[in-house]
């Protein structure tokens, strides 16, 4: 840990996804005593879950679609960002950048490699996001959360730091904790989230799949499912009609005390619902969102499902049959169910936040500051050895 304060500026898209973990970081390295700024979108500004010291810096940011046409637009939001980039760090002086994907993150990188600023890009996802690759041959390191990430070329190698993806420190919190007994008579709690907009596709078949579980299982269900608002009532009249127990709602503010109290999880496959899933060890049926870039949600999976933490099931193959199928073979026996809450706990990587702020305190050149400590620890030394 560093004895010095120094200035970093965290860049990132204006998703969960993307400030999740630079919210960690940026709690970490001020804990450190280290000043921290934050260049986002609007949404990235207004997001929940943003430390209350962390100043946001709204920039300009080009997104690069299939329309060719819009390019031009784009490249000149993105060079009018860098422009604003670099007179912020004209006054903040940042020891390093770090940025965390999203299309914002482009011009805030692009001005710290210009101005030799030292930089470090951090992955959540197993397949490297556009704006990395194009920035990944220019920063200094490059910060993953699996040990294979798709996209990534081998000759980069030597720049790559495994790390995890830093999660909340509410949901870190319950690592250390036991997984919820669950026996033959008990409860089996279930936690249904399609990300922060629910998923219509869950909606439509979870209700469905728990019916038809077997009496024994089904009996013992309780449901707590996230859904989108126009699908609610029809979701609850499924269940109603099941006679299965189940809380809904569009979005549930205490995410991580229901993940405390679940044993099963049905959901997407992003980065962060990885992450949280195996700090916790959660086992889980996990649907990976189709039309994902790079189809980087079924390259999340990878690793936990082959642990056995986690069943996957594609989208096209998710059906009421295939759901029941698998919550059968993973929750059917207790003992099942445990081993794979732990196989989801070994993959999960709790201290990712603090390895992250670790490689980030590792650039940025020898403040005037440090060169102070350094002489004076060498001094000291000096007349300790005197001494002796």
């Amino acid at each position: 840990m560093s004895s010095v304060s120094r200035h970093y500026v965290l860049a990132a898209g204006g998703t969960g996804g993307h400030l999740i973990p630079a919210f960690a970081l940026a709690t970490e390295l001020e804990a450190r005593g280290h000043h921290v700024a934050l260049i986002t979108d609007d949404r990235g500004s207004r997001l929940p879950g943003k430390p209350a010291t962390l100043v946001s810096h709204v920039l300009p940011a080009g997104r690069f679609g299939k329309n060719p046409l819009k390019w031009p637009q784009a490249l000149d939001a993105v060079l009018e960002g860098k422009r604003m980039a670099l007179r912020l760090f004209e006054s903040f002086q940042p020891s390093a950048v770090i940025g965390f994907g999203g299309y914002p993150a482009l011009p805030a990188l692009w001005a710290a490699t210009s101005a030799k600023v030292p930089s470090v890009i951090h992955e959540q996802n197993a397949v490297l996001g556009r704006v990395n690759r194009l920035l990944a041959k220019r920063v200094d390191a490059i910060a993953t959360s699996y040990r294979d990430v798709d996209r990534l070329s081998p000759k980069l190698a030597h720049k790559v730091h495994l790390v995890g993806n830093p999660v909340r420190a509410e949901v870190l919190a319950l690592r250390d904790l036991p997984f919820p007994a669950f026996t033959e008579e008990g409860l089996l709690r279930v936690l249904v989230t399609g990300g922060s907009q629910g998923a219509s596709v869950l909606s439509a078949v979870v209700p469905d799949g728990l019916a038809m579980l077997p009496p024994a299982l089904r009996g013992r269900l309780q449901v707590t499912q996230q859904c989108r608002a126009e699908d609610i009532e029809a979701v609850r009249a499924r269940y109603a009609g099941h006679e299965i127990p189940a809380e809904l709602g569009t979005y549930f503010e205490d995410m991580a005390s229901r993940l405390a109290d679940s044993h099963l999880f049905i959901g997407r496959a992003g980065a962060s619902t990885i992450a949280e899933l195996t700090a916790v060890g959660r086992p889980a049926i996990l649907v990976p969102l189709p039309i994902a870039t790079d189809d980087h949600q079924a390259a999340n999976t990878r690793e936990v499902t082959a642990l056995g933490g986690a069943r996957m099931i594609r989208q096209d193959r998710f059906t009421p049959v295939e759901l029941a199928k698998q919550i059968q073979a993973i929750a059917m026996n207790p003992e099942t169910l445990a081993t794979a809450a732990h196989a989801a706990w070994n993959c999960g990587y709790p201290n990712a936040a603090k390895d992250l702020a670790d490689l980030v305190e590792g650039f940025g050149g020898v403040p005037m500051m440090d060169v102070i400590q350094i002489a004076r620890e060498m001094s000291a030394s000096g007349q300790e050895q005197v001494a002796t």
